[in-house]
């Protein structure tokens, strides 16, 4: 079998050195283009035809999701009515790796009357485009990947990089946090782990409770009836120490033919942790994963148990 990786690997190359000029071609008009969106009460609009419209589509898609009001518009749709889209504190980003896309271009006079400023993407600082722009954002590639130089390639590649710098660098002057990021993405598992509390999904009833002299047989049938892999220990209600089936392994092990005289307290976990009902399921997470354990208890400021949560509940 011919080994076509070695295409693959052409492709990345010459992309990449797209993306190390891009970063060297960057001058004082990008900065200009951020504030002209930060200081905009509308939105960003972007509009591009062909391959740099579907581009367009993607980057306004990314500033819509990280706290830049942003919709896609057609060039041809616009000349036919969809204008009426645009508000007077709207920005717009247009797009044309040419500088001479026509549909684009016909746009101008309507949206200069209107006095919407223009960021211009191209990958010429002479092009019309660029001329009638506000503030242009230079895309240009020496190369396309393409080894025919016909079919936009890193040319591409460089103006969706140039949209996710733009919306990167809005997210830091606004300061944008995850828990914004949560709001735009209620229905994913992000949404849900920065948006859901512990006591929303932690386990409230039943619980598997044993007292700190109970006996290992009662331990074992506590945890079998419970289904959470754990007993919990308690002392005049407050927790004590958590017993996982690790624990229990371990204790069969160590002590053999003796295990079934031990108490709950001879093989707990003292001070297991613990987490707030109020905590979101993102800080739940993190504490899981970073201490290596697959459940938490969720107690009161007393110390009185009030629920399980596990880390198999990030899921579902």
């Amino acid at each position: 079998m011919k080994d076509y990786r070695i295409y693959a690997r052409e492709v990345f190359s010459i992309e990449a050195k797209a993306l190390s000029d891009l970063s060297k071609q960057l001058d004082q008009q990008f900065n200009h283009a951020v504030d002209a969106v930060l200081k905009s009460k509308g939105r960003l609009v972007i509009c591009g035809v062909g391959k740099s419209g579907l581009i367009g589509a993607k980057i306004a898609a990314t500033l819509a999701s990280t706290g830049t009001p942003s919709m896609f518009m057609h060039p041809v749709e616009a000349f036919h009515g969809d204008l009426g889209m645009l508000k007077k504190e709207d920005v717009l980003m247009a797009i044309s790796y040419s500088g001479e896309t026509e549909e684009l271009l016909k746009l101008i006079p309507f949206i200069k009357s209107q006095k919407i400023k223009i960021i211009g993407l191209s990958g010429s600082p002479t092009s019309t485009l660029a001329q009638h722009s506000d503030f242009h954002l230079n895309v240009k590639v020496y190369k396309e990947a393409c080894p025919l130089e016909l079919a936009p390639t890193s040319s591409t590649t460089a103006t969706l990089a140039m949209g996710d710098a733009l919306a990167v660098a809005l997210m830091k002057a606004r300061n944008f946090k995850s828990e914004d990021f949560a709001k735009f993405h209620p229905g994913g598992s992000l949404g849900r782990k920065l948006l859901t509390t512990v006591e929303q999904v932690m386990f409230k009833t039943k619980l598997p409770i044993v007292k700190h002299n109970d006996s290992i047989k009662t331990v074992i049938n506590t945890m079998s009836t419970g289904r959470l892999g754990l007993a919990v220990v308690e002392q005049n209600k407050k927790v004590k120490g958590i017993i996982t089936d690790g624990d229990l392994r371990r204790a069969m092990d160590k002590y053999a033919q003796d295990f079934f005289n031990l108490s709950a307290s001879d093989i707990m976990t003292p001070a297991p942790k613990t987490i707030r009902k109020t905590m979101k399921m993102a800080e739940a997470e993190q504490l899981m994963t970073s201490s290596k354990i697959t459940s938490l208890l969720v107690t009161s400021i007393k110390g009185e148990l009030e629920g399980i949560v596990q880390i198999y509940s990030l899921s579902e």
